[in-house]
């Protein structure tokens, strides 16, 4: 867990569970979105039902723009994600859940998501857990941990929620049938405004390129490394410059894209304009590495954006690749 230990946060462990995790459904975004809900309004615990309508609630506004597990799974009828759809296709227009619904979350949430939201890949654990549930029943009680009520209660709140919206955007699209398998191929590509990733058959937006890469470099600016918070101004940087495109200096491959995810950056809009065309400095380049195999860490589809563009520079993933990529970039 190098991502971890370079930079040992709170919200580092958060983004170890959010941006890191293994998803074979969406639940786990689910229940960070009701945690964190609750968390910043102060609150150090909650009732278990509470929190299975705030989860609720986000699970059934989600599916109604994106699919909450894969295409090919088969769903048993009683299973939550049958139930969820049920209900969207009976009342299309509810603003809350069902009664029902919340119930079936209830009795689902502590011998599922809640036992896993900490688990990593390979069997490790985030090194700092944000609840616990006592006792169990239909009286179970949420407590929130020190750590999480850091986080709610930091700058960093706002990031942490774009970020998994992101996430779980990414992830839904990864799950629809079709475009999951054209990600997998093609990886994601980048609007001319580089605002939006894209799913590149169909040219259709799937998150934001900013909040779904920031997370990876800790929520800072890649060029000053200070926080990047609510309230400043943000741009996306070409840490190697684009005009590289049509500079007299030769790239390391002409099929090599300065206008993909591994090149590009969110930074202060500030620190980007004073950067303007220069060429990133060692450092920068340091940190971009880093950025790039924290989010080799991450499931597929971002990983393997990056996969293919290492390719293009005759490079294979592996401990260190994206250092050495970038060290020949030029």
């Amino acid at each position: 867990m190098g991502f971890y230990s370079a930079h040992p946060t709170a919200s580092t462990a958060w983004r170890l569970a959010v941006l890191m995790g293994a998803n074979a459904r969406t639940y786990k975004f689910a229940l960070a979105h009701a945690l964190i809900e609750h968390a910043s309004r102060g609150q150090t615990s909650a009732t278990l039902r509470s929190i299975a309508t705030s989860y609720t609630s986000a699970i059934v506004q989600h599916s109604l723009d994106g699919p909450q597990a894969p295409a090919s799974l088969d769903l048993a009828p009683k299973d939550f994600l049958s139930l969820v759809k049920k209900f969207v296709e009976e009342s299309p227009e509810a603003a809350l859940p069902s009664e029902e619904l919340v119930d079936a979350a209830a009795r689902s949430m502590p011998g599922m998501v809640m036992q896993k939201f900490h688990n990593l890949r390979g069997g490790a654990e985030t090194p700092d857990r944000f609840y616990s549930l006592r006792p169990s029943g239909p009286d179970a009680v949420v407590e929130f941990t020190p750590a999480l009520m850091s986080i709610a209660s930091s700058s960093e709140v706002h990031s942490l929620g774009s970020e998994l919206t992101a996430r779980w955007r990414i992830v839904e699209a990864s799950f629809a049938s079709g475009i999951g398998q054209s990600l997998m191929t093609q990886g994601l590509g980048v609007d001319r405004g580089l605002e939006h990733l894209l799913e590149k058959r169909r040219r259709r937006p799937v998150a934001g390129v900013g909040a779904a890469i920031v997370g990876f470099q800790y929520g800072r600016c890649l060029i000053c490394w200070e926080p990047l918070t609510q309230s400043d101004s943000v741009a996306i940087d070409h840490v190697f410059p684009f005009s590289l495109m049509t500079s007299a200096r030769t790239l390391l491959s002409p099929q090599l894209d300065l206008d993909a995810v591994w090149n590009l950056a969110p930074a202060h809009a500030s620190c980007n304009g004073q950067k303007s065309n220069r060429p990133p400095t060692r450092v920068e380049i340091f940190r971009l590495g880093q950025r790039n195999e924290a989010i080799m860490l991450s499931p597929h589809p971002l990983r393997r954006t990056l996969e293919l563009s290492l390719a293009l520079g005759g490079y294979r993933a592996g401990e260190g690749s994206w250092h050495k990529f970038l060290a020949s970039v030029l």
